[in-house]
């Protein structure tokens, strides 16, 4: 067992000492369709040898977006931390159950405890707030659209209407459908023309919409959407759901971990005033992906909403006054999943957390401030978080034009194989992205990113 760990541990190592030089992108090999093919094989009868294993692995790892590197600066990354890993590994190694807290009462508290840090501490919710970890955003953001349509509609859900803006995450959208919300029962709310919600307009739907004889239950804030890292008037929102008698819930699934910081804490005020929260740990707290986060001001909404028990479970007692994950979300079965959180926390410290993060904004607000003296290119306002938004500007009113040139912008830096920028589209335009969030993501290359971006630019 130990030397198939150190074999394993030797190649990570290796792995993560060559990522400053690893490409963002793979680089096109005709041997792809044949490697991807052998990987679809079921497995052998016989034994197969470790290392032998792990150089198939090796090949697999090397056809994929660097998402772990310096360079790579496309959507919303995270890095993944090597000290999360080890974490997990553990984790998996000793394979404690997870769901109900009397199969491990220990590590329960110690999950609990990295859920009332997020909570509390990081969004601001009052004692007695709580949640659950989950395997991203979009089981959070699932968990809490099913907590608010418990707790405003009942069992009677056909005509319950929910409220986003134009700029959010469409795993609400996604979120709604699967809880049974009527697609035509959304209702996207216009920007106020800075890419944020209009309140406005959202207080004079979700009232055409109470007139019409439905049940406005849910409003939904950005803190910091995906295309431009833009944060939603958080606290008018929460002012109207609270006059409507909605539930208010943040998607801070990008943003949330930035109120770690001074800069973060001011932008994103607000967030405390949500009934839920979702945020992503494997974004902005760097950990490795498939670790998502559900707050709520209220965890007995979540109980009311996802509690479920069978006979077979008759000994499982109770924990304490732990809380029972399985109750408060879709999964019974589940791994303790705070320990890929707390080892990072505990030994780097939140320190060295709010440090990263501070970097980020710092870098972000230099590549705003270069990008900006560049006549031929357009900005979508001053960054809220760690994003820039920019097209090519259009010559003589010719949007289709500058669309084109934005493309080919995208190809030519990213053709570089050092940075990886990633496109959207904004407005009814090409819209390209940097975003700063790998941990490993420093000076060096982002000033290297700007120079080819400055020179992709000037090629146009």
């Amino acid at each position: 067992m130990t030397e198939m760990g150190r074999l394993v541990v030797d190649r990570v190592a290796a792995f993560i000492e060559r990522l400053p030089d690893r490409p963002t992108s793979p680089p096109a090999d005709p041997g792809l369709a044949d490697l991807v093919g052998a990987f679809l094989a079921p497995p052998p009868e016989e034994a197969g040898e470790l290392t032998a294993l792990l150089d198939r692995l090796e090949r697999a790892t090397d056809h994929a977006m660097e998402t772990a590197g310096p360079g790579y600066l496309a959507y919303v990354p995270g890095g993944g931390l090597y000290t999360s890993a080890l974490a997990e590994f553990y984790t998996r190694g000793v394979n404690r159950y997870g769901g109900l807290a009397i199969g491990a009462p220990a590590l329960a508290a110690l999950e609990e405890s990295v859920v009332r840090w997020i909570a509390r501490d990081v969004c601001g919710l009052p004692s007695g707030s709580g949640g659950m970890l989950t395997t991203g955003g979009s089981m959070a953001t699932f968990s809490a659209l099913v907590a608010a349509r418990h707790a405003h509609l009942g069992e009677e859900i056909g005509e319950g209407t929910l409220y986003v803006g134009a700029h959010a995450h469409h795993s609400v959208a996604k979120a709604a459908r699967l809880a049974g919300i009527r697609e035509h029962n959304v209702r996207v709310v216009p920007s106020a023309g800075d890419l944020r919600m209009d309140v406005d307009a959202a207080a004079a739907m979700i009232r055409a919409d109470r007139d019409a004889g439905l049940r406005p239950f849910l409003l939904v804030g950005s803190a910091g959407t995906t295309d431009t890292g833009t944060i939603d008037p958080l606290p008018a929102l929460a002012g109207l759901a609270r006059r409507e008698g909605v539930w208010f819930h943040v998607d801070a699934a990008y943003g949330g971990f930035f109120r770690l910081t001074e800069r973060g804490r001011d932008r994103l005020a607000g967030t405390e005033l949500a009934d839920s929260i979702t945020l992503d740990p494997h974004k902005t707290l760097f950990l490795p992906f498939g670790t998502g986060a559900l707050v709520v001001r209220d965890p007995a909404t979540l109980y009311a909403a996802h509690e479920g028990t069978g006979n077979y479970l008759q000994d499982a007692g109770s924990g304490d006054g732990l809380p029972n994950y399985a109750q408060l979300g879709p999964e019974l079965t589940r791994e303790n999943r705070g320990l890929r959180a707390w080892l990072p926390l505990h030994l780097h410290g939140v320190a060295a957390f709010r440090e990263a993060l501070d970097e980020k904004l710092d870098l972000t607000e230099q590549v705003y401030g270069k990008l900006a003296t560049v006549p031929s290119l357009e900005l979508l306002g001053r960054p809220d978080l760690s994003t820039v938004a920019f097209r090519v500007r259009p010559r003589n009113g010719d949007v289709a034009a500058a669309d084109r040139a934005t493309r080919r912008l995208l190809d030519r830096v990213n053709a570089d194989g050092r940075v990886l920028l990633s496109s959207t589209i904004v407005d009814e335009r090409q819209t390209l992205r940097i975003c700063i969030v790998v941990h490993r993501t420093h000076g060096d290359r982002v000033a290297e990113a700007l120079d080819l971006i400055i020179a992709a630019a000037a090629a146009e």
